[in-house]
């Protein structure tokens, strides 16, 4: 995880805001908790949601099945 971890500090410092999506897809993919899991997400999601992403709507998905998000 600290390899991720600087990836993401590295991404931020470069305001990468594409890399930020995957990454903390990434991040979500191996956390070994909900609330990690949501909180990855969570950011992957505002991210992809500042972009236009195409994932954006899978993560909204993931956020509401996990109960973190109001389905519309």
């Amino acid at each position: 995880m600290m390899e991720l971890d600087a990836r993401l500090l590295d991404a931020h410092a470069r305001a990468d805001t594409t890399a930020l999506v995957t990454l903390y897809q990434e991040a979500a993919q191996g956390a070994t908790n909900d609330a990690a899991r949501g909180f990855y997400l969570t950011h992957a999601h505002v991210f992809a949601l500042e972009l236009g992403h195409p994932d954006a709507h899978d993560l909204r998905s993931k956020l509401v099945a996990m109960g973190r998000e109001s389905p519309l």
